[in-house]
């Protein structure tokens, strides 16, 4: 389906036009926040991502998060507020995010942040990993 691809293209596009854009798989990212969150540098990494003009999370709702995690991910989400873009990726239908953050006080403030004034973007088809390429890399022609 390409959505990580799409993703990279646009954060590509927003540097080209001078924005910043940092592309983080998610559930990395949720992890890398509880060791920051202990070694001290936690402030400091979500004063980071809060200046980031487009942050690209990738692989949403790929696996369960604890509560930490979701008032991490609510902490990004708050500060990126109506301020920068966040783009996200996810094999999961928008409908079932709120089911898959599990606590449904948080996942209503997480997704009153995101979703409600997001462009949604539905991809249909085969993944590009399963179509064959060149030994150039690029995809064979159909």
């Amino acid at each position: 389906m390409g959505k990580t691809w799409i993703a990279c293209a646009l954060a590509n596009k927003a540097c080209r036009e001078g924005f910043s854009a940092r592309y983080l798989r998610l559930p990395r990212l949720l992890q890398d926040l509880g060791i920051a969150r202990a070694d001290g540098r936690y402030p400091k990494v979500l004063a980071e991502l809060a200046k980031t003009d487009l942050l690209v999370l990738d692989d949403w709702g790929l696996a369960p998060t604890t509560d930490e995690q979701r008032r991490d991910l609510l902490e990004i989400l708050d500060d990126r507020c109506e301020r920068r873009s966040t783009l996200v990726t996810s094999q999961l239908p928008v409908a079932h995010w709120y089911e898959a953050l599990g606590d449904p006080t948080l996942a209503d403030a997480i997704l009153d942040r995101l979703v409600h004034r997001a462009y949604k973007l539905e991809l249909r088809g085969e993944s590009l990993r399963k179509r064959p390429v060149e030994l150039t890399g690029e995809p064979v022609p159909a």
